[in-house]
Order: structure tokens, then C-alpha cells, then sequence
């Protein structure tokens, strides 16, 4: 019998992936048409997840969680306080897996839907149509600039039909974003973090479904001009290999495997619940666990860690501290061997201030 955990939570990569079954009926978006390629292998480079990534350490219900996402393709919603490995989860899965860089959305009250699908530049294409209509002259057909643009705020200046026929490359102007990128005709699933979605303005949660249900969105900028244009190749998020839209709209052969993360501070439709797989990452309130912790993320600073992390504990019980707090103050200690260092009762304290008190406590 063959292994059922396509995701292993061990720290080297392997080719696991390759033996995911086949998606549910109402889950199969595979079709036929051009695959875009990925690098499996690259990741962000600088990108401070990474080390995080590489000492994860998944348990066991975590495990379940990602493969269970990971078969039924549907996305991951991860609940938990802040620095208990929501975000990491989606890197340590990303490296394991060789499933290429992270597609990174972060969330905020301002972000709507079309900021993760694509960005489309009307001020370039409309400098680069000024400039074309310049050098064919008046005799060309294209129209006039008018200085004025529409309620969309689409320039009036530039008629993209006229542009189309006249060979204008549409794709210039135009860049997925992490979700649209996600979204591309993949042979394998990308994955996409949606970073702290409990931020986001009351609609985007409902605004994800019909993406979500549908693995396509349409380009309405290249949906007019399909008939002179009718595949495009734009840019991805990630800068690789140019995604081709066919006729305006995009549409993935595999979904992308999507992790929510959540710090609760707001409840979610249950359309939008039914449709997720959940998971919430408790509190690490046990030293085993935080030692385990301190070793994969600071392993010369382990000796020094006994005494911090009892300090950790007791202050967590009188409020919420992240574990981030604890590897903060053990690698301070380990610095500590210097003259006109802090004592380790001034340095726990400055470093383990509650996070649900505004305003830190003087020692």
C-alpha cells in the first residue's frame, strides 16, 4: 500500500507530489492547452521565511490538515495567535513539496479582489500609444487623444480594439498578481499564501468563492480585443515564464494549494467556511515544544535556553506572548556575554511584553 501522506512535514524535499491522485469530479480542472512552466526548485531569494521554512517542524494534525487540503483541493484556512507558524506552514509545504517560490498576497482593509488577480498600467499604455500614434501620423486610424478617461478610469486617449489591430502588445501593461498567478495553467499546484485574510474588507472573503469554485477569472481589458488579440502572454507575479490568457480569461488545469491565514480577529461567512479545510494552530504552551523550537531556529543558542524559556511560560500565563518573543530573547541572552549587557531580568522584560496590552509595563 502506498503511502496516503503526500505532504511529511520532514525537512528534506522530495518528489511526493507527483503521486497525488486525481482530484474529485467537481475538483478536476484539467484541460487541455498550454502548460506554463515553473522552476520547482527556486525560491525567493532574501526572503526571511525561508530559514523558518527549513526548521518547521509540522505535527501530526497539521500533517492531516495540508494532505487533506491537498487531496479534496480545496484551500486552507489556518487559525492561531500571532507567531505560532501560520505563515511558515505555506513555505515549509512549498520546500518540502518543490513546489517553486511562494505566491505571497498580504492583506489589508483597502485590498479587493482585482489587487490579487492582475495589475494593468493605462498610464504606460497610454504614454507608448501617444508616442506610436506620433510616429504614424494622423492617416493611421487610431483615434485622437481626448484627455479625458471613463468612470472606470480607463483613459479615453487609448481605444484598445484600434491598438489590437495595429499590433499593440497587450501583455505589456498587464501583471498577474499572487492569486491570477496561482490561477495559471500549471501542470502542478502553486502555492499561494493569503496572508492574515481576517484584515480584509467585509466582501473579499465572499468575493474569493466564485475564483475559488471556478479556478478561472476573465481579463476584461483582454476580453475586448480577443477577436484581433486572442492569446496574450503576460507577466506572472513571480517574474518566470510568461502565462498565455486565451481569449481574456485564465483558467488552471491543477489547483493551487491555498493557505488562509487568520489571527481571529473576525468571524467568516459559512459559504466561505464550507469551502475551506480548517486548521488552528494552538498556543505552544509546553517547554518540550519550545525547545524543539529553539534548537531548529537557533542551535548554538540552545544551552542558554532552559532558563528563558521557564520565564516565557510564566509571563505567558498572565497574558499573550508569540513564540517569536522567545527566540527574540534566547538569542539576546546568547549575546549577553559582552560588557554593559542587560541582566536576564531586564532583557525578559523588555522582550515579553504582553501582546494584548497596549501599553508595555515599566520594570
Amino acid at each position: 500500500m502506498s503511502e496516503w501522506r503526500i505532504y511529511r512535514g520532514v525537512r528534506e524535499p522530495h518528489d511526493g507530489i507527483d503521486r497525488l491522485p486525481d482530484p474529485p469530479p467537481w475538483r478536476d480542472f484539467e484541460r487541455a492547452g498550454e502548460v506554463t512552466p515553473f522552476d520547482r526548485n527556486a525560491e525567493a531569494l532574501g526572503d526571511r521565511r525561508l530559514p523558518r521554512a527549513d526548521a518547521y517542524k509540522a505535527e501530526e494534525r497539521t500533517i492531516e490538515a495540508v494532505n487533506t487540503a491537498l487531496y479534496l483541493r480545496r484551500p486552507l484556512l489556518v487559525t492561531g495567535d500571532p507567531g505560532v507558524g501560520k505563515s511558515t506552514l505555506a513555505y515549509a509545504v512549498a520546500r518540502e513539496l518543490k513546489l517553486g517560490t511562494v505566491l505571497r498576497w498580504p492583506i489589508n482593509s483597502k485590498t479587493g479582489l482585482r489587487d490579487g488577480l492582475y495589475r494593468y498600467d493605462s498610464l504606460g499604455r497610454l504614454e507608448d500609444a501617444g508616442v506610436n500614434r506620433a510616429a504614424r501620423g494622423p492617416a493611421s486610424g487610431v483615434p485622437e487623444a481626448s484627455g479625458k478617461g471613463d468612470a472606470a478610469g480607463r483613459s479615453a486617449t487609448t481605444d484598445p480594439a484600434a491598438e489590437a489591430e495595429h499590433g499593440t502588445d497587450l501583455g505589456r501593461y498587464l501583471r498577474l498578481g499572487p492569486l491570477g498567478t496561482a490561477l495559471a495553467p500549471y501542470a502542478l499546484p502553486r502555492v499561494l499564501l493569503i496572508d492574515e485574510i481576517d484584515k480584509s474588507d467585509i466582501d473579499l472573503p465572499n468575493d474569493l468563492l466564485d475564483v475559488f469554485e471556478e479556478g478561472m477569472f476573465e481579463i476584461p481589458e483582454l476580453s475586448r480585443v480577443a477577436d484581433k488579440q486572442p492569446r496574450v502572454r503576460v507577466r506572472p507575479a513571480d517574474d518566470g515564464a510568461r502565462v498565455t490568457v486565451v481569449h481574456g480569461t485564465l483558467r488552471c488545469r491543477t489547483f493551487p494549494f491555498v493557505i488562509l491565514t487568520s489571527n481571529g480577529e473576525r468571524e467568516f461567512p459559512p459559504a466561505f467556511l464550507r469551502r475551506c479545510v480548517r486548521l488552528h494552530l494552538p498556543a505552544v504552551d509546553d517547554d518540550e515544544r519550545l525547545r524543539t523550537i529553539v534548537r531548529a531556529h537557533l542551535p548554538t543558542a540552545a544551552e542558554d535556553a532552559d532558563e528563558v524559556i521557564s520565564r516565557f511560560l510564566s509571563h505567558a500565563a498572565s497574558g499573550e506572548l508569540a513564540t517569536d518573543q522567545l527566540l527574540n530573547a534566547v538569542y539576546l541572552v546568547s549575546r549577553t556575554a559582552r560588557d554593559g549587557a542587560p541582566s536576564l531580568d531586564r532583557l525578559t522584560a523588555l522582550v515579553f511584553q504582553h501582546l494584548n496590552v497596549t501599553v508595555p509595563t515599566e520594570s
